[in-house]
This record gives C-alpha cells, structure tokens and sequence, in this order.
C-alpha cells in the first residue's frame, strides 16, 4: 500500500516536471498531453488518471512553483527590509535556473487573455507580490527609512514591473542585462539605509 502510493507520487513528480519542460519549449497551447506523457515514459491514458484534464497539470505545474519559491525565500516574512531581500534573493535564484524564469515568462505572456487557465492565477500572484511589497514600502515610509517624497504604491507597483521586465531583457541577452544589480540599483534610489551589509 505505502510503496504504491509513494510510487504514484513520484509519477506526480515526473510529469508536472515533465510539463514544465515541455511548457518552456512550446508554451501551455503549443503543448499537449500526448507529448509530456511521452516525456515520462507513460501512456496518455495513464497521463489522464493523475491528470484529467491539461488544466489541472498547469495548476499543478505553477503550485510547485509557488511553494518552491516561497519555501526557499521564505517570501510570507512580515513587512520591511526583509521582504526586499527575500524579492533580490529570489532573483538570484533565478539567474541561476534561466529554465524556471523562461517558463514563468512565457506562461505570463500567454495568459494576459483573460479566458487562459492561468489568467486567475498570475492575477492572484501579481497582486500577491504587489500588497507584500507595498506593505514594505509603507512601513519602510514610517520609520523614515523610504526617501522622502517616494510614493510607496508606484515605487511598489514599479518593482514588480521592473523584475519582470528585466527577466524577459535577461533571457533575450544574458550577458548584457544584471538582472540582480538592476534590482538592487532601484531600491538603492528609493531607500535611505543599506538593503544589506554589503550595500
């Protein structure tokens, strides 16, 4: 009993890895159910029974995402400075596995249509990432370490667009965009303490 379940979790795992992969190649419509069972090694119909529908894989797909970023950068730390570094760490991760960032990119891409199956989720994630760091911000702007005069909801809104902006320029020429130095550029601009020791 337990080793059937434990082998039917790490078929999970194959194919939601299996789907990331073929998502970051032919994006989530020019992919199919077909191809990643194929990737695994399965048939469509054994696809199916873990997966019955190519929704649910990409719910699944972007799930581990989710809870593989904010296990590692813990990013549900409370407001302020810490939030920032978590945000900067975040990026650093990320030049590191361009795959993950390339997949990501092209999902968001594609589901700007509101009828896409990832539409509610990235609208979810955006304002997620946006109320975590605004909240940031406004603290930040309480204990006078946000400039003066900095607007704590555009410099918010304006650090997620910068992140995501810079990781489309970043995989199109790797060697002419700092992803992480951009980033941390910006908040040098807007903050009147270091965001690390270093700094």
């Amino acid at each position: 009993m337990t080793g059937g379940y434990l082998k039917g979790r790490i078929r999970r795992e194959d194919i939601i890895s299996a789907a990331a992969v073929v998502y970051g190649e032919a994006g989530y419509h020019g992919s199919s159910l077909r191809e990643i069972a194929k990737r695994v090694g399965i048939s469509h119909a054994g696809l199916l029974y873990y997966f019955p529908t190519k929704e649910a894989l990409l719910a699944a797909v972007l799930e581990r995402r989710d809870a593989e970023d904010s296990e590692r950068e813990q990013l549900t730390v409370p407001p302020g400075l810490e939030v920032l570094r978590h945000f900067v760490a975040l990026a650093e991760h990320n030049v590191r596995h361009p795959g993950i960032v390339d997949l990501y990119s092209r999902l968001a891409a594609e589901a700007v249509a509101p009828d896409h199956p990832a539409h509610g989720y990235f609208e979810q994630h955006y304002r997620q990432a946006r109320e975590s760091v605004i909240g940031s911000f406004r603290l930040l702007a309480t204990t006078g370490e946000l400039r003066e005069g900095v607007d704590p909801d555009f410099a918010a809104l304006t650090f997620i667009a910068l992140m995501d902006g810079l990781q489309v320029q970043w995989l199109t020429t790797p060697g002419d965009v700092d992803l992480v130095g951009s980033l941390r550029f910006y908040l040098r601009t807007l903050l009147t303490v270091p965001l690390a020791p270093e700094d």
